[in-house]
């Protein structure tokens, strides 16, 4: 180190850990030209037996992460096994994956099955070394129950196969309710099912808590409108 240099590990002084004043008064200046399109959209991970994240001696381990429990994929923050959610749209599209006995990847993601297919097809891929995966895509803004205000960062949370039945039953839940798709709020919980093979897993169960006041519906609206509004 040269004459005169600070150790910037050493030198304490100069961060908090408090936002201060001067960082809460800025203008968000230098990231003029970052839209949500140059950010990573977080997605609503329910942990498995066999997930990375419960695995101490894997390097994705997340410290008293517990099968059941939901993460943020990006931040790994540690929801627990039940949240309160607002669901704002629903997508459907057609994955497609290389199985893993062949190597497995993701190849791509089709509107339909047609066309996940074609593409297979266009490729010169033998069709049966892939799978192609119905997957219902909800994306969710998530409700602090003890403030109640809500995440202006949404959830992509993706259901397929196992998770497919419950995804459905969740939009009936919501086109029976009517109004607007964001104008309720709803708790989602872990739940442990199994299969016809008799082996356990994790799934989710949704339950509708109520409808949402109108400043919390508005600040769902906007998001609506700023992120999917006059979007095919």
């Amino acid at each position: 180190m040269k004459k005169g240099e600070r150790s910037m590990s050493n030198d304490i002084s100069i961060v908090t850990s408090e936002v201060p004043a001067h960082v809460k008064q800025g203008a968000n200046l230098g990231n003029e030209n970052i839209s949500s399109e140059h950010l990573s959209t977080p997605r609503l991970k329910q942990l498995q037996q066999l997930s990375n994240e419960v695995d101490e001696n894997h390097s994705e381990y997340i410290e008293g992460a517990k099968v059941g429990d939901f993460i943020n994929t990006v931040t790994k923050e540690d929801y627990g096994k039940e949240l309160y959610l607002v669901n704002v749209h629903f997508k459907e599209e057609f994955v497609v994956w290389k199985q893993l006995e062949k190597g497995g990847g993701l190849v791509g993601t089709f509107p339909t099955q047609n066309e996940a297919l074609q593409h297979l097809e266009a490729e010169g891929l033998k069709v049966e070394d892939y799978d192609i995966n119905r997957t219902q895509t909800h994306t969710l803004l998530k409700v602090d129950e003890k403030t109640g205000d809500v995440s202006d960062i949404p959830f992509l949370f993706d259901c397929s196969i196992s998770k497919l039945k419950v995804s459905r039953e969740w939009n009936t839940q919501i086109a029976k309710l009517g109004g607007d798709r964001f104008s309720s709020l709803w708790k989602m919980s872990s739940v442990q099912t199994a299969n016809k093979s008799g082996q356990r897993f994790m799934n989710i169960a949704v339950s509708n808590v109520g409808w949402l006041k109108e400043e919390t519906y508005n600040v769902a609206k906007g998001f609506y409108e700023k992120t999917f509004a006059n979007k095919s």
